[in-house]
């Protein structure tokens, strides 16, 4: 039997592109757990379980507890190659969950760097039967997808109004900007100088200064923090309400 799963990350975008899935048909919700996120997840998987009308499935790693977990027990935190707490607590936990015959819906946006993410996702897992990103095909960008979840009533992710660009982990080792490392340094003290610590023992410079990979406690104390994206449902986005309303 064909599964639609939609792989919801607890972001506005996936939540977002799970309720469109919802009005074409059954579709289930997937969460793959990492155990780094903000606590305030719990209550925004909540809210998002009532407005999909059905409960969250979750999934986790058999292996690793957390993303520190993996970072602690394989002494790495990420490279060309991208980041192993993505594959041990996410890719993994997909691909034993997941069946041939299963369409997959992802929560890409139309902004353009989503557009070539979600393209060259597409290259890397040719192998899936289907793979949908409705957001895109309803023109809706992450500033939009904000913008749906509050006319639906749905508070969003704290993280989203500290300034974060995404509701990821706390301390992710894939992001590169001296922005985001001051904006977790300012708000997540405790989490930044573990990190901090992590990066000096393996020898990882995790930002980039004037072109330069940085140890992140390196950035100076005055270094300006990313803004929050301003929530903006326009035309299509109030369309593609109306039509999950």
């Amino acid at each position: 039997m064909t599964r639609t799963l939609s792989w919801f990350s607890a972001g506005a975008a996936s939540a977002v592109a799970t309720k469109l899935m919802l009005t074409e048909g059954p579709c289930e919700a997937v969460y793959c757990e990492t155990g780094a996120e903000h606590p305030d997840n719990e209550r925004f998987i909540a809210d998002c379980e009532a407005w999909f009308g059905q409960p969250v499935i979750r999934i986790r790693s058999k292996k690793y507890q957390s993303t520190w977990d993996v970072f602690e027990q394989r002494r790495y935190l990420a490279g060309v190659d991208g980041a192993l707490c993505t594959s041990e607590l996410k890719k993994i936990p997909r691909f034993e969950y997941q069946r041939p015959t299963d369409a997959h819906v992802f929560g890409y946006t139309a902004d353009a760097n989503d557009l070539a993410r979600f393209n060259r996702f597409k290259e890397n897992f040719a192998e899936l039967r289907s793979v949908r990103a409705p957001l895109i095909e309803r023109g809706i960008t992450k500033a939009g997808a904000l913008g749906f979840l509050q006319s639906a009533g749905i508070a969003l992710p704290v993280l989203y109004g500290l300034g974060f660009q995404n509701n990821n982990c706390l301390c992710c080792p894939k992001a590169t900007s001296a922005a985001y490392w001051s904006l977790t340094r300012k708000h997540f003290p405790a989490e930044f100088q573990r990190m901090a610590r992590l990066s000096r023992e393996l020898d990882v410079r995790l930002t980039r200064i004037n072109g330069e990979r940085t140890f992140i406690d390196e950035i100076p104390a005055d270094w300006p923090t990313t803004n929050p994206i301003a929530p903006a449902c326009d035309f299509l986005c109030q369309l593609a309400v109306e039509d999950a309303a």
